[in-house]
């Protein structure tokens, strides 16, 4: 499997396809694509081999042959995803391109700007902490770059939702986007992931997100994909001095899934929380990786991931916490929890601390467990059957992270979601 995996003769055909293409750009800009896709052909894909990747083969994808996702599209009433509700602009990106049709970007609220080009800035913005970063950036169309202004507060979300329309053949898609938060700023961002059409696609994200001092982010994404779908997302978070950065991340769909937040708390008083759930059936895969990298003193973080797994399903979490010489007076807390509803489920979690510094509080903890029987028992007695007490459960398990989106419609077709998926 792990030699498998190193192979990347898969994707040179359509690097190859794509550099006839005039997206691919010219000068400095095609000079940045050929370096990325030769760092990817040297690393290769990941391995099992590699300490970050021990547990989840991607196998499967490097012996996929994908072809450059073509230009798609969807219905009006697709693209009115009904998963919020009230929102201050929807950007529709199909296949990695921004489609203006499907977009209202003629409701961006004041202090809000959309740019949709790529450059070499912004291929070079993120580091490349797998190759799969590095793919992003070789084959990356558009970049989706939203500005919000110094002081400017939106009131109602902005949804970013990034269509996949595979084709006949397994499909690359390669969305990017680049959030800049002005000072002292405050906006709410939803990011969803979704098909449009049955088929086998590769969704290899890069998100990048700045924060300047004092700006607040509130960041959910849900991704809801089909059962055969691949999907990759590696996101960036900078936090400058009292800045606050919010996340809830939802995953209900994919057949290999994996997950790499980075924060940088670079600046005093910036505080972070990093909040998921994880719902995985049949034998879907799961991998969720977080770093919380506390660079400067006074700053909190606050992380609680949650996984429901059924089926034949696996899930990964590992979740590092970093502290710095200079991190003083850091606060940082981290809980991760498994429910394991089959006998064949299983998740690898590994939490870390890596703490340089003295005048600290850190803590972490994980719990790997099926139904609770006395709970189970209790509910019974009081006269609730097996299904509905089974019910009760899992859905109070996975409230703490479902209740805290900020956004409800987004709260409750999570919810919903979940509830078919494990046929609640």
């Amino acid at each position: 499997m792990a030699q498998v995996a190193e192979r990347h003769d898969t994707l040179t055909g359509a690097f190859d396809a794509f550099r006839r293409d005039t997206a691919f750009g010219g000068d400095a800009l095609a000079r940045a694509r050929e370096a990325a896709f030769g760092r990817f052909a040297e690393r290769g894909f990941p391995s099992t081999r590699d300490e970050e990747w021990r547990f989840t083969s991607v196998a499967p994808i490097a012996a996929t042959r994908f072809e450059l996702a073509k230009p798609g599209s969807v219905s009006a009433s697709f693209a009115a995803d009904p998963l919020v509700a009230s929102v201050a602009a929807r950007i529709v990106v199909i296949n990695g391109r921004l489609s203006r049709e499907a977009s209202t970007l003629d409701r961006l609220p004041a202090g809000v700007s959309l740019e949709t080009t790529v450059s070499v800035l912004d291929a070079a913005v993120t580091p490349a902490i797998h190759s799969f970063v590095d793919l992003n950036a070789a084959f990356a169309e558009e970049s989706v770059t939203l500005t919000i202004a110094a002081k400017a507060v939106v009131a109602e979300p902005v949804h970013v939702i990034f269509v996949s329309v595979p084709g006949a053949h397994p499909a690359l898609i390669s969305p990017r986007m680049v959030v800049h938060a002005g000072e002292q700023s405050n906006v709410s961002l939803v990011e969803s992931y979704v098909d449009a059409a049955d088929g086998v696609a590769l969704t290899n994200v890069v998100a990048d997100i700045r924060l300047a001092p004092g700006s607040v982010v509130k960041y959910t994404k849900i991704q809801r994909q089909n059962e055969a779908s691949f999907h990759l997302a590696s996101t960036f978070v900078h936090l400058a001095r009292s800045s606050t950065f919010t996340s809830q991340s939802i995953t209900l769909g994919g057949r290999i899934v994996r997950n790499d937040i980075v924060a940088t708390l670079d600046g005093e008083g910036a505080e972070c929380t990093l909040n998921g759930l994880y719902v995985a059936n049949g034998d879907s895969l799961v991998d969720t990786h977080t770093v919380i990298d506390h660079a400067k003193p006074h700053c909190p973080s606050h992380e609680v991931y949650k996984g429901i797994l059924s089926g034949k399903s696996r899930a990964v979490f590992n979740g590092k916490i970093i502290v710095r010489q200079d991190a003083q007076k850091t606060d940082a807390k981290q809980t991760n929890k498994a429910l394991l509803l089959s006998g064949e489920a299983t998740i690898n979690t590994k939490p870390q601390l890596e703490i340089f510094a003295d005048d600290v509080k850190c803590t972490h903890g994980a719990a790997i467990g099926q139904l609770d029987e006395d709970a189970m028992f209790y509910l019974q007695a009081r006269g609730i059957g097996v299904e509905q007490a089974r019910n009760l459960l899992i859905h109070a398990f996975a409230g703490q992270v479902l209740d805290s989106v900020d956004v409800d419609t987004v709260r409750e077709a999570a919810m919903h979601l979940m509830e078919a998926k494990l046929s609640l």
